[in-house]
């Protein structure tokens, strides 16, 4: 996701302010898991974004006839958590996700995050961009993950963080997104973006294996092609990146997001369809 959102939509004012948190597990994820052998498949709603500020649930209901499992939250639309948890039920998703802005992982601001994301039966906190411009910052933020980290898991939840191009620039030699992984414990999800990833000119491959126990949620979008190449007909390796998740046995989510050219819940019906092909749902 090439960030920036609020409540209502705007995903800059969302990463700069909002409340999230993260959940008991409530809706079944062992099953989901169990049922078909598979890594369940979600939809960051990011990629839907103007079709949800219209008619948030007509939205969820065609992305679950579509045949997605899960989706991952990036705003929430004025609704509250309550309303959010009876739309999912209603159309029998889960909420595998929320981008929730890196002030309400804040001391003063975590344990209402992790109260919202109860009620909507979340365990993933995953702060979408971070932005420091010197490696003392990014140390920082190392810092404070691992702090936090450790509240989050009393709640059997995961904090984490979600892959930027700018996070593969380098610092003194080093990567930020090596200075952050590399000081914070593995508690703290790696979420990567395949796409992000190439756009800053690392490989998503060599990223998953070297930290091969850290990809719990994973975003599957895909770089190169045409204009509107939806996953599969792009440049990206997916049966190498697919192949890994599945081989260290600790991703619990491939979840689908799109950005290019075109209507997007066609488009993200063709993802699904590109999933279809190469075996994953």
């Amino acid at each position: 996701m090439s960030y920036k959102l609020n409540h209502s939509g705007s995903r800059r004012n969302f990463i700069k302010t909002g409340a999230l948190g993260a959940a008991a597990l409530s809706v079944g994820l062992p099953s989901l898991l169990a049922a078909a052998n598979k890594i369940p498949v979600g939809l960051q709603l990011y990629s839907v974004r103007q079709d949800c500020e219209k008619d948030l649930p007509k939205v969820l209901e065609t992305v679950a006839q579509i045949g997605y499992k899960g989706v991952e939250f990036a705003g929430y639309y004025n609704r509250k958590a309550e309303e959010l948890r009876k739309m999912l039920d209603a159309n029998g998703l889960v909420c595998c996700g929320t981008h929730t802005p890196l002030e309400t992982i804040q001391p003063q601001n975590l344990q209402a995050t992790i109260e919202f994301n109860k009620t909507l039966g979340n365990r993933f906190l995953i702060v979408p961009y971070m932005d420091p411009k010197t490696k003392e910052g990014w140390l920082a933020m190392a810092k404070l993950f691992t702090a936090q980290s450790d509240q989050v898991k009393a709640e059997k939840m995961y904090l984490g963080y979600h892959a930027h191009s700018h996070d593969f620039q380098k610092l003194d030699g080093v990567s930020c997104w090596d200075l952050f992984f590399g000081n914070t414990p593995e508690a703290v999800v790696m979420q990567l973006d395949t796409s992000n990833c190439m756009d800053g000119g690392a490989d998503p491959v060599v990223v998953l294996k070297q930290y091969a126990k850290r990809g719990l949620s994973i975003h599957i979008k895909e770089w190169g092609g045409a204009a509107d190449a939806v996953i599969g007909e792009g440049k990206i390796n997916f049966p190498a990146v697919f192949d890994i998740c599945e081989k260290t046995g600790v991703t619990q989510w491939y979840i689908v997001e799109h950005e290019k050219e075109g209507n997007a819940l066609d488009n993200v019906k063709r993802c699904f369809a590109g999933m279809k092909k190469l075996g994953k749902v």
